[in-house]
């Protein structure tokens, strides 16, 4: 088979790579339905963060089931599944306490940009859906596999609760769907920073209430206004730079909640600080098979369409224009279509 390898700064190549195979008796190979690009990806992909050698890309996926190891019992072959970027047993401690992308046999996803994939721990990592899916619903059950699941981390994190404020930084697709996932714990004011006009619109039609472009002290002010001069009882931090998490401590009213979710990059924070705002702080690699069961159900019945960040649809051998694309802002997310997308 051929799938997207990373070589270098913006150097990703569609080549050929070993189709996968059951290597252990835990392990199951999926036929993807479609895949797609996340925003973490951009970080190696422009060099920010070091690859050691040539690596196959991609930990967003679902699809069909082609074969199960021997010790594989919920998963069957020809289901539909949908699976986390982090692996877990969903047996252990820490996987009972809700942590699973902490899970003491996790293993964090790759090689999902391609058209089969093989997928450790199947049983704690896959969530089955009752029937195969309409092609319709492919982009949003992709979406639940980690942009979705992140999003909703996010807001779990950050204790939205109905008839809260809460404010979203960053417009992309953790962010979007972070205002989606706001909407739907029952949020009262959702404000989104965005300065780009089709993101505003796409975060308006998942239920933010108001956009605030500006940033800094003053994007603070703006939200500090919205707020009643106290600041949002919940931010969403949705992508992990110093600039974008401190404008979410500084936008929370005393004892608020921050759930942080973009993969941190030089940040840094002031202890003494944080001391005096009373703020809660709370984040990390989402749990996304905490809530794949309850985010497939929403999708399934109609009541959400996470698929809509999806504003570029490649086939997967055109994956090198889908990073370039998003690395030059052109595309929100880019879905990777296989042969049955």
């Amino acid at each position: 088979m051929k799938g997207a390898v990373l070589y270098g700064e913006r150097d990703i190549r569609f080549e050929d790579r070993p189709d996968p195979t059951i290597t252990k008796p835990t392990d199951a190979i999926l036929r993807l339905s479609a895949t797609c690009i996340c925003g973490s990806d951009l970080w190696p992909y422009r060099g920010i963060q070091a690859i050691a050698q040539p690596t196959p890309m991609g930990h967003e996926y679902c699809g069909i089931v082609e074969e199960v190891g021997k010790e594989v019992k919920s998963i069957k072959r020809g289901q539909f599944v949908v699976g986390s970027f982090a692996t877990s047993d969903n047996t252990c401690a820490i996987c009972r306490h809700g942590y699973q992308s902490s899970c003491v046999h996790r293993e964090f996803m790759s090689a999902a940009q391609s058209p089969y994939l093989r997928v450790p721990l199947a049983d704690g990592t896959l969530v089955a859906t009752s029937d195969l899916p309409t092609k319709d619903l492919i982009p949003s059950l992709l979406a639940t596999s980690d942009v979705l699941g992140t999003g909703w981390f996010a807001a779990d994190a950050a204790n939205v609760k109905p008839g809260s404020s809460v404010a979203v930084v960053g417009d992309g697709a953790v962010g979007l769907l972070g205002v989606l996932s706001a909407k739907q714990m029952g949020a009262e004011r959702i404000i989104a920073m965005s300065r780009h006009a089709s993101r505003q619109k796409l975060a308006r039609e998942f239920g933010a209430t108001d956009i605030v472009s500006e940033r800094g002290d003053e994007g603070v002010a703006r939200i500090k206004q919205l707020t009643k001069g106290i600041g949002a009882d919940s931010v969403l931090e949705c992508v992990g730079t110093q600039e974008s998490m401190m404008q979410a401590i500084q936008s929370i009213r005393p004892g608020g909640y921050v759930g942080y979710v973009g993969v941190p990059h030089g940040v840094s924070l002031n202890l003494e600080t944080m001391f005096y705002s009373h703020v809660h702080l709370h984040g990390g690699p989402a749990p996304v098979r905490r809530y794949l069961p309850e985010l497939i159900k929403l999708v399934l019945a109609g009541k959400i369409n996470p698929g809509k960040v999806f504003d570029l649809i490649l086939p997967l051998d055109q994956v090198a224009e889908g990073y370039r694309a998003m690395d030059e802002r052109r595309a929100i997310k880019t879905l990777l279509r296989t042969n049955e997308a």
